[in-house]
């Protein structure tokens, strides 16, 4: 036991040097920036350099700003809900047909909005963290934990990137490609004039040659994450879904979540837009249940379709109102969305229809 706390803790202090790195370069590109560029080589010009500053200091206290929202903000693991009941537990853990275990958890996951399956059909269960699986949730082994609506672990923030901030993760890319891209503009100009000896040969020199070459550096390989990250959200899908597409009753469907371009984007940044450049948490939902184009549940258990513009009398339909742990998981999933007791979901200016029909 105790060299696996030993590797353990030696395994956390080294997830923390990329965090590290980034921060002792940031640091020196502030230095260099400042104290370097703005101060010693812009004395003669000094309204050129207060424009500098003034923009320089916005774009790096946004940038910084949404890294420690991004670092700092813990992944949300499921809840209790969807946690085997005691009994069935048990019987869980006794099985060794992986049939039976399945009947086990189909018999717990038809009270839970858990409409998306494993590769074979089955209801996807984490055995490391003993819980039903949400949909769109995974586990994360760098975590050790189930983290909801996961997208994928970043070393360069030593955390897990999901439902509670990846809307954080999408800003800092924003932010720090802003900081990058302003940096290697305005020194350009004194980095080819250093180059050719058109200045004072000074120490100053080298930190104007390094701060181009940093930023330019910096600013391609962000670029074509954040074009990346953008056309996921633009999909709705997460770096995970862009891989292997979700599995749902009727079968995988890459485009499952997408509810088109406008609600994709709502989604992640919510639907005030005058929050969306800013670090505080606006995602639509609450990380358990999401809006989908159509989703059929098991024909043995009670079947929801989620369809927008669905009608609600359809023929050979007949619709029940869900039971409390379906309100409560189902209540809330669309930001300020209601469920009527006719069973339409309300909420700006579409309705989803939530319908359960009996196998007959």
């Amino acid at each position: 036991m105790a060299p696996s706390h030993v590797l353990r803790c030696c395994q956390r202090v080294l997830s923390w040097i990329p965090v590290f790195f980034i921060t002792v370069v940031v640091c020196w590109s502030y230095y260099a920036y400042v104290v370097e560029l703005c101060v010693s080589e812009l004395q003669p010009s000094v309204l050129l350099a207060v424009v500098y500053l003034i923009v320089f200091h916005l774009s790096f206290f946004m940038f910084v700003w949404s890294y420690w929202r991004t670092i700092f903000t813990k992944p949300v693991s499921p809840s209790k809900e969807f946690c085997l009941p005691k009994a069935e537990k048990e019987q869980y853990e006794k099985e060794e047909r992986p049939e039976a275990q399945q009947e086990i958890l189909k018999k717990v996951a038809k009270d839970l909005p858990v409409y998306t399956r494993t590769g074979t059909g089955g209801i996807r269960y984490c055995d490391r963290c003993q819980v039903i699986k949400p949909d769109r949730c995974h586990h994360c082994s760098a975590c050790d934990t189930c983290v909801l609506k996961m997208d994928h672990h970043c070393p360069w923030v030593n955390n897990c990137v999901g439902f509670s901030n990846y809307k954080f993760f999408i800003l800092f890319l924003a932010y720090a490609l802003v900081y990058c891209l302003f940096i290697a503009s305005t020194v350009l100009q004194y980095f080819i004039k250093f180059w050719t000896n058109e200045l004072p040969d000074t120490h100053a020199k080298f930190h104007v040659l390094f701060l181009f070459f940093v930023a330019a550096m910096f600013c391609i390989s962000i670029l074509s994450l954040f074009s990346y990250h953008l056309w996921l959200v633009g999909k709705n899908r997460s770096t995970i879904e862009a891989f292997r597409a979700p599995v749902f009753t009727n079968g995988p469907d890459k485009n499952g979540f997408s509810l088109g371009f406008r609600k994709n984007v709502t989604q992640v940044f919510g639907d005030q837009g005058r929050l969306w450049l800013l670090p505080f948490f606006t995602s639509l939902g609450d990380g358990y249940t999401f809006p989908t184009r159509l989703v059929t549940a098991d024909p043995e258990q009670a079947t929801v379709i989620l369809q927008p513009g669905a009608n609600p009398g359809a023929k050979d339909s007949q619709t029940h109102l869900l039971n409390d742990t379906q309100n409560h998981l189902l209540g809330n999933h669309i930001g300020e969305n209601r469920l009527e007791s006719n069973g339409v979901m309300k909420g700006g200016d579409e309705s989803i229809t939530v319908s359960l029909e009996k196998e007959l």
